[in-house]
């Protein structure tokens, strides 16, 4: 069915190449390494798509699951712009729950789950609407749920889970079965908006009709793009996509229950203060340096001047370059920096977590941050956007580039390979995700509108 092409320059190529990606690659999880005997070690050739769409290594298919305007089982439509995706195990066997977000605005009827006269409008509860825009101009972010079929590999019913919020970018899974969807978006209250945005939704996997969509405040009013929580003690670490964010934590008064309030903080270096992580006027940042964890208590979080990463970095706070995609792994975390680096082309780091995380001796104990990987040639790695951990432990990357995207894989020898290139447009990858089982990896194509259902010989990459 495909024709086989060489799209990268051949192997020895593909490790001089790999070199210009620096690389601390120890550790990344709870699965098992990658094996030294995998066909697909080093050079992985794709076969091009007759239908130009998508290239895949050989043996791998995918699936158009969902379309933008599709009619969904709520008789609304489905959103535009996809963004980040959890993925959860269903009530029957081979049932799989995804909760996927929608990064639109309000006035992008285009994108809108109610038509392009808000003609559905009236077939949800008004209530259900965080932000009904005076009924004129409603937020058309959120999320949509769907039901999935492994087996048959198709979905069974998808509807609206979230309504009515703005630009719901990514978020993530928790360990009690719910979807954090986070707003990258600061607008306030004025003309046709009701209400202020910046803000955390949590959306049970299980609903089926939309939630009650009672924002998480204490969890900071920001640039939210998305969150690891921690299965031992409930923290959630965010991320902030602004070209000066910070990284920031939250420490839930009751683990598993964000509505009951708790502390927000924000990750600074103990040895160096208002550290600049960026590497965009000198390297100050060092790969593969460890360097010891602070954390700084933020204040006023609803933060009505959007300020929240100008106070925590005067307090000392580290600043980094666009956070973006963030995972968890065995007691360290994940998170990419999208246009980090000298060149801009992204950087991802490496948080090792405190045996005292979260207690009154978290600042004296031993957590760590490091540079794991810097690009210096976008044809290695291209501004990495959301990322995921893999089940035989290689860490996945999204490219958002504006040019040619690709998803990325990073082994623990440090090899870093290309999986798939989108080859229907220039948009990104966004809420690549696996199954449960590790059959399927789910990935949406935004600026398409398209949901992909991805499977194959896993098996020759672990």
């Amino acid at each position: 069915m495909y024709r086989k092409t060489e799209l990268g320059k051949g192997r020895r190529e593909f490790m001089k190449q790999s070199l210009l990606v620096s690389l601390g690659f120890v550790g990344l999880s709870r699965y098992a390494f990658a094996s030294a005997n995998s066909p697909y070690n080093g050079f992985m050739d794709l076969l091009r798509d007759p239908a130009e769409y998508l290239d895949l290594p050989e043996g791998f298919t995918y699936k158009i699951i969902s379309r933008a305007g599709d009619k969904m089982d709520d008789g609304l439509l489905v959103p535009a712009k996809p963004d980040g995706m959890g993925a959860f195990r269903g009530a029957t066997e081979g049932q799989v729950i995804l909760v996927r977000n929608h990064e639109n605005s309000p006035g992008s009827l285009d994108d809108s789950p109610f038509g392009s006269n808000n003609e559905l409008l009236s077939k949800l509860d008004a209530n259900r609407l965080y932000d009904a825009g005076r009924m004129q101009t409603p937020s058309l972010g959120g999320t949509t749920t769907l039901v999935f079929d492994e087996g048959k590999q198709q979905i069974e019913k998808q509807y609206l889970s979230l309504a009515g919020t703005n630009r719901n970018c990514a978020g993530g899974v928790t360990p009690w079965g719910s979807w954090l969807s986070c707003e990258e978006d600061v607008t306030t209250i004025g003309g046709n908006v009701e209400k202020d945005h910046g803000f955390v939704f949590e959306v049970p996997s299980t609903r089926r009709k939309p939630i009650d969509p009672v924002p998480i405040k204490e969890m900071g009013r920001f640039n939210h793009e998305a969150v690891a929580v921690d299965p031992e003690t409930g923290i959630v670490y965010q991320t902030e996509d602004r070209h000066d964010g910070l990284i920031y934590r939250y420490i839930p008064k009751v683990k598993g229950k964000l509505h009951k309030g708790g502390r927000l903080q924000a990750l600074a270096l103990k040895d160096a203060k208002s550290f600049d992580t960026r590497n965009w006027d000198a390297p100050l940042m060092q790969v593969n340096r460890p360097m010891k964890v602070d954390w700084v208590e933020i204040e006023n979080v609803l933060s009505p001047k959007d300020d929240l990463r100008l106070r925590g970095f005067e307090k000392g706070a580290t600043r980094f370059a666009r956070g973006e995609g963030i995972w968890f792994g065995e007691r360290e975390l994940y998170f990419a920096c999208t246009n980090g680096g000298p060149n801009q082309y992204g950087q991802v780091f490496r948080y090792r977590l405190s045996p005292e995380e979260g207690s009154e001796n978290d600042n004296s104990a031993a957590a760590t941050l490091e540079l794991f990987a810097e690009s210096r040639d976008k044809g290695v790695l291209h501004m990495c956007d959301n990322l995921t951990i893999a089940p035989w432990g290689d860490l996945i990357l999204s490219e958002d580039n504006g040019e040619l995207n690709h998803i990325r894989g990073i082994r623990p020898n440090g090899e870093v390979y290309t999986f798939a290139t989108n080859k229907s447009s220039g948009s990104e990858f966004a809420g690549a995700v696996f199954s449960p089982s590790g059959k399927t990896l789910f990935v949406n194509i935004q600026a398409n509108g398209e949901t992909l259902a991805i499977t194959g010989p896993w098996k020759n990459l672990s």
